[in-house]
C-alpha cells in the first residue's frame, strides 16, 4: 500500500550520517533571514570570486547536486538505482549568455544526451533552452517577432540549430528529451519549437517533451492543442507537468508592461488546474508521454490512484513521477517501492556555477508551505525509528 509517512523506505538510501547532515541542512534553512542573508553574500562572492566550496560542498552541494561532471553523478545514479529509482541529469551551471558561455553550454548538454545513450539508470535528458542564447532575444521572439533586425534573426536560426540539434542528437540516441520550461515572455517562441520537434520526432514515441508550468492559466487550452495536433500529425505527445517557478516576477512583469497577469489567481486554482492537466492525459494516454514533476503528496496520490484505476501497469514506461535531488524522498522511494517509474533531477556542475540553483532550492524549502518542517519531521521520525530498534 502506498504510504508517503513510510520513512524506513524513504531514507533506505541514506546512512544514518546521511540523515543527521541533512536534518542540520533543513533546519538551517528553514529560516527565511537567514537563506536571504546567505543569497545576498553569495551573489556578492560570486562577484570578487571569492571561494565558496568549502562552506557549500559539504552542505547544500553534498544535498542537492550530483557532482561536478557527468562521471562524478555516476556513484549516486547507481545508489538510486538500487532502490528503483532512475535519473535525469541536469546541467544546472548558469554561466553568463555570452557567445563563450553559449558554446560551452551547449557542448555539455550535448554531452548529457549521448552519456544517456543506452544507459537504463537514465530516465531522460533535459535543456533549459534560454542558456543557449539570450533572455532579450527568446523575449523580442516571441512578443515582438515582426521587429526583429537582419542581425537578431541571424541570432535567431542559430538558436533554432542548437535547439533542433539536441533534438535530433536525442532521436538518434533514443534519449528522451525534455524542454524546459521558460519566463512567459519566452515561452510562445519556444512552445513552436518544441511542436515542431515533436512532429517530427515523436512518430514511434516520444522523444522530445514540452514542459508546461500550470500556474499559467492558459496551458490547459495548450494542452488541448497538443493532443489536437498529435492526432492531425500522428505523433506521441511528450507532456511535462510542474507548478511554476516565477510567479512573483510574472505577476511584476504583466502589471509593469500592461498585459494580463498570466497566473492562476490563488494556490488553490493552481492545483486544480495541475492536476486537471495530469487528468486529461491519462484520459488520453494513448496519444501522450507523462511526466509529472511535483513535491505534493495529494497531486502524486492522485496520479498513482489513476494508474490502478485505469488498469495501467505501475511499471507503464510512458508514465513518471519526479522529484529534485535532495527533497521528498518519502514520495519518491515509496512510489518506487510500490513499482511506479519515479526519475530524480539530479543537477550537476562547479559549485560556483550551480550556487545560484542552490539558493533557489533553499528559497523553495523555505517559500513553500510546509515543505521544510516535513522533511524535518520525516528526517526525525526516521532517526527515532532507527534509534528505537
Amino acid at each position: 500500500m502506498l504510504d508517503f509517512n513510510n520513512t524506513q523506505i524513504a531514507f533506505s538510501a541514506k546512512t544514518e550520517a546521511e540523515l543527521k547532515n541533512a536534518y542540520l541542512l533543513f533546519n538551517t534553512i528553514k529560516y527565511p533571514w537567514l537563506v536571504k542573508s546567505a543569497s545576498v553574500a553569495s551573489n556578492a562572492a560570486l562577484k570578487i570570486r571569492f571561494p565558496l566550496s568549502w562552506a557549500v560542498k559539504p552542505t547544500l552541494y553534498k544535498q542537492f547536486v550530483g557532482g561536478e561532471t557527468l562521471n562524478e553523478c555516476t556513484k549516486i545514479i547507481n545508489h538510486l538505482k538500487q532502490f528503483n529509482v532512475r535519473s535525469t541529469l541536469d546541467f544546472s551551471a548558469e554561466g553568463e549568455q555570452t557567445p563563450e558561455g553559449i558554446d560551452a553550454t551547449f557542448e555539455e548538454t550535448m554531452r548529457s544526451i549521448d552519456f544517456a545513450k543506452g544507459n537504463d539508470n537514465l530516465a531522460y535528458a533535459v535543456f533549459k533552452p534560454s542558456t543557449i542564447t539570450t533572455d532579450e532575444l527568446l523575449a523580442k521572439a516571441s512578443e515582438k517577432r515582426e521587429e526583429l533586425t537582419i542581425d537578431e534573426v541571424k541570432a535567431f536560426r542559430e538558436f533554432k540549430e542548437r535547439f533542433m540539434a539536441f533534438c535530433q542528437r536525442a532521436y538518434e540516441n533514443d534519449v528522451r528529451l525534455i524542454v524546459d520550461a521558460e519566463d512567459y515572455a519566452f515561452q510562445e517562441a519556444l512552445d513552436e519549437l518544441t511542436d515542431e520537434a515533436m512532429r517530427k520526432y515523436n512518430k514511434k514515441r516520444a522523444i522530445i517533451f514540452a514542459t508546461l508550468q500550470m500556474y499559467r492559466h492558459d496551458r490547459m487550452p495548450y494542452l488541448e492543442r497538443i493532443l489536437e495536433d498529435a492526432k492531425k500529425n500522428d505523433y506521441i505527445a511528450g507532456v511535462k507537468f510542474v507548478r511554476g517557478a516565477y510567479m512573483e516576477a510574472e505577476r511584476e512583469r504583466a502589471a509593469l508592461m500592461g498585459y494580463p497577469d498570466p497566473i492562476c489567481k490563488d494556490k488553490p486554482a493552481t492545483d486544480a488546474n495541475f492536476d486537471a492537466a495530469v487528468k486529461f492525459t491519462m484520459d488520453h494516454i494513448d496519444h501522450f508521454e507523462l511526466f509529472m514533476g511535483t513535491h505534493n503528496e495529494e497531486s502524486n496520490y492522485k496520479l498513482a490512484a489513476l494508474i490502478d484505476e485505469k488498469g495501467l501497469k505501475r511499471g507503464d514506461t510512458r508514465i513518471f513521477f519526479a522529484q529534485l535531488l535532495g527533497m521528498s524522498d518519502n514520495i519518491s522511494f515509496n512510489l518506487a517501492h510500490e513499482g511506479f517509474n519515479v526519475t530524480k533531477y539530479v543537477p550537476y556542475a562547479k559549485v560556483k556555477d550551480v550556487l545560484p540553483y542552490l539558493i533557489r532550492r533553499a528559497e523553495e524549502n523555505t517559500s513553500v508551505a510546509g515543505q521544510t518542517s516535513r522533511e524535518l519531521r520525516m528526517i526525525k521520525s526516521e532517526m527515532d525509528r532507527r534509534k528505537a530498534k
